[in-house]
Parts: structure tokens; sequence; C-alpha cells
């Protein structure tokens, strides 16, 4: 196996010079870079990482902390942010929170005792403790998809966010049941304490007044961001005297919830109850009816994540930015309408935005 002191022996420099190129930690002349790289590759010389980050105090490596294995849409970021790692050169450390405020909490400590440089966390909605424990350690890290309020002040952690828009969409989809005549539309919202159980809900609220229908509190049912949940909220609403015509589900378990609950009751997707959700997946568009929905960018949310994450380390002191991605609007047949294209439609007013400074 060759080592540092045969790759300075090919290239005809020191191994002070192999180190600096390879950890840059000085400005090499790029002829003798280009001549250290080479003998890296002809020699096949592979660096010692742990050697590495005692010299550097970097890893080169970043913890991801999210509800992957239970949420097919957390997975779709997962990959988003794993790409654009290896494109950078980065390795990556998964672990799953479960959405529990004491375990997400320990999940940060484990992940910081690896060593990781930064970290990726899409947190709960109770996330005090994490908060606490991110800053207190001085942890760089973007929160992902939930927007968290955090500290102000000189001396408050410095923490990057990025999510997709919720409002609007969730007003699409109701302004776009009503449009088809429905008058008592349904929504299955998530976890309470979720900023973007919130924001969904704000949305569902705002549809209905820009269709002119009164706001019914008995018509938003919590589903807890979970299939179960779903599936027994949407039999709530059914249970209802005057139960709803159509559905807004806020998220893509839930949705799957919601059509076992019509299934169990031998309902169907158009004709007794229209639907739209929140999350488009790869396999919408295989159930009978295809599923019209809001398709969130999710491996460009983790992209994002990841290049505001190296922002960070690169400039730790750097005003806090808060990006917001657009969604799209794809049409199909489970609201009542018939075939359309499955072209995604961007929301006219969605773009993506980012601010400097504290987050809204």
């Amino acid at each position: 196996m060759a080592t540092m002191t045969d790759v300075a022996r090919s290239a005809g420099v020191s191994v002070a010079t192999v180190s600096h190129v390879l950890n840059d930690t000085r400005p090499v002349l790029p002829h003798t870079r280009q001549a250290v790289l080479d003998a890296v590759e002809e020699l096949g010389y592979t660096p010692n990482t742990l050697a590495r980050s005692l010299v550097t105090s970097r890893t080169r490596s970043i913890g991801l902390a999210v509800s992957a294995i239970s949420n097919p849409y957390f997975t779709e970021i997962l990959q988003g942010v794993e790409t654009a790692a290896l494109e950078h050169g980065y390795g990556l450390l998964v672990a799953d929170p479960h959405d529990d405020p004491e375990h997400e909490r320990k999940v940060a400590q484990l992940l910081h005792e690896r060593r990781v440089d930064g970290m990726i966390v899409a947190p709960s909605a109770d996330p005090r403790e994490l908060v606490a424990y991110l800053g207190r350690h001085r942890v760089p890290t973007v929160f992902l998809d939930r927007l968290v309020d955090t500290p102000d002040g000189d001396d408050a952690p410095r923490f990057d966010q990025v999510r997709a828009e919720s409002a609007e969409p969730t007003t699409r989809l109701v302004t776009h049941l009503a449009g088809l005549g429905h008058r008592r539309i349904g929504l299955v919202a998530g976890r309470p304490g979720l900023s973007t159980t919130h924001e969904r809900i704000t949305g569902y609220r705002h549809g209905l007044a820009a269709a002119g229908l009164p706001y019914d509190e008995r018509l938003l049912v919590h589903g807890d961001s979970e299939a179960a949940g779903g599936e027994r909220a949407t039999a709530d609403l059914l249970s209802l005297a005057v139960p709803p015509t159509a559905l807004v589900t806020a998220n893509n378990a839930m949705t799957i919830g919601a059509l076992r609950a019509l299934r169990d009751r031998g309902l169907s997707v158009p004709d007794d109850l229209a639907l739209c959700c929140f999350d488009d997946f790869a396999w919408a568009d295989l159930f009978s009816p295809r599923l019209t929905a809001v398709a969130q960018p999710s491996r460009e949310l983790g992209a994002q994540a990841l290049r505001l994450l190296l922002d960070r380390l690169a400039a730790p002191d750097a005003p806090v930015r808060s990006v917001r991605l657009p969604c799209a609007f794809v049409h199909r047949t489970s609201c009542g309408c018939p075939e359309p294209s499955d072209r995604p439609e961007q929301f006219e007013h969605a773009s993506a935005k980012a601010q400097e400074g504290n987050p809204p």
C-alpha cells in the first residue's frame, strides 16, 4: 500500500507539501499541487482519514437526523443530502430521531460524539432540548423541513433553515376542490406543534376564505403525521352527521391512512369523496384513481441543506439564512377531474426565497 512518503518521492516534493495539498492547510503552487495529485492517482494512495482529521480538526462527515425509515418523503431528502455530500467529498452518518424530543437530543449527542463536522436535522414538535444542546456545543447545524424559533442576540447560536412552501400549496388544494363545487372540505392535519402543520392549517383556512366558505372546526382533525393517525382522523370525519364531500391530507403517510379508512367503509374516490394530498410520492399515479397532489422538491431540499451547511462551515459568523423552495401542483383524477396532463404546475407566487437574519 502506497504511503505519503511514496507520493512525495514520486512527485519530487516533501512529505509536508503532500500533506498541505491533501489537507488544504497551506497554499501550494498550481504545478506542484498537480504533481502531487498525479502521484496520488498513479500510486493509488488512500489518505488516512483519522490522521487527517487530527491535523485539520475536520472529519469530512455530516450527521443527518431525519425520520427516513418511517417516512418516504424523508428518504428522498436523504438521497438529496447524500448525493450532494459525496460530490463535495463528505460522508454521511444517518440516525432516525423518530420525531421524539428526548430521542432526537440523544441522537444529536451521538452524532456529535462521532465528531461530525456539522448536522442536518428535521426537528420534532418540541425541539427545545435539541436546540439547547446544539447551541451549548456550538454545533454547525441546518434545520430541515420544519421551522424552529431560535434565541435572538449576538451570542445566540446560528442555525440556518431550509424548507418547502406549505401554506400556499394547501390553499391551492382547497380552492381547487371548492372550484369543483365542494362546500364541506375536510383537512387531516399533521402532528400539532410542527411548523409544517401550522402552515398547512393556515393555508387550509385561507383557501376556505378565498372560496367564500365558512371555517368549521369539526372538519379539521389531526392525524399526527402517521398512517394510523390519518386512518383514525378520516374515520372521525366520516362519522360526522354531515361528513365532508372532499378531503385534503397533509402528508403522504396520512394519505395512506385516509385511503384505508375509505376502503374499510366501502367508499370510493372520487365518487363518494374527492381527495387531494400534500406530498406526491413515487406510486401516487399507480392508485386508482390517480392522486392529485402537491409535490415537494424533496431531493433539492436535501441538497440545499447540505450547501447551507458547507457555507456555514466555511463562514461560521455569516448571517443566518432561511430558505424556502417552491412546490408544484400535480393534477390527476382523485379530485374528481377528468384525466388531465401530469405536467406539474408551479404555484404562481411560490419561489425560492433566501432571507438574511433570523428566520421569521
